[in-house]
């Protein structure tokens, strides 16, 4: 696909995006996602989770990329849309979460309307999300920890 973000405003019109919504849905499983802030003009990592640290999908479309070796390669990409109160203070966007009641509509591959379809892509609740500072080695593949979703202690983002 080569699109790492599809922006939910618009992926009915562009075309890249309009062949997808219909055909190429999909769920991109996490636990949460990481922004960066900034506090007296320094970046600092920040981790998105659902309060209760249940796993959720990510809306997203999928495709497959034909390699120079001919091998097929699976590509995704995830859809974005404006944030919750949450995560405006932190980015303006925020991945669009698929709530548990509405994954088998999304994934419906007999649904193509996108009046069905493009409500779904909404900011997810904020009242049922949190997030908190975490380390800023996070960033580097040396440190690739489950500390790396742990608070950080020297920082809080007041």
């Amino acid at each position: 696909m080569g699109m790492i973000n599809a922006r939910a405003e618009t992926v009915a019109e562009k075309p890249f995006f309009r062949y997808a919504l219909k055909k190429h849905r999909c769920l991109i499983p996490a636990d949460g996602f990481y922004e960066w802030g900034k506090k007296s003009g320094n970046k600092y990592p920040v981790y998105i989770k659902l309060k209760f640290g249940e796993p959720f999908g990510f809306a997203g479309f999928y495709n497959f990329w034909e390699s120079p070796d001919g091998s097929m390669i699976p590509t995704y990409t995830i859809i974005t849309t404006g944030s919750n109160e949450l995560i405006m203070p932190i980015h303006q966007r925020m991945p669009v979460i698929i709530k548990k009641e509405e994954e088998d509509q999304w994934l419906d591959p007999a649904l193509e309307n996108k009046g069905i379809l493009l409500p779904l892509l909404k900011p997810y609740p904020s009242e049922v999300m949190e997030c908190y500072p975490v380390s800023p080695k996070m960033n580097s593949p040396l440190y690739d920890t489950p500390e790396n979703i742990q608070p950080a202690k020297e920082m809080n983002m007041n």
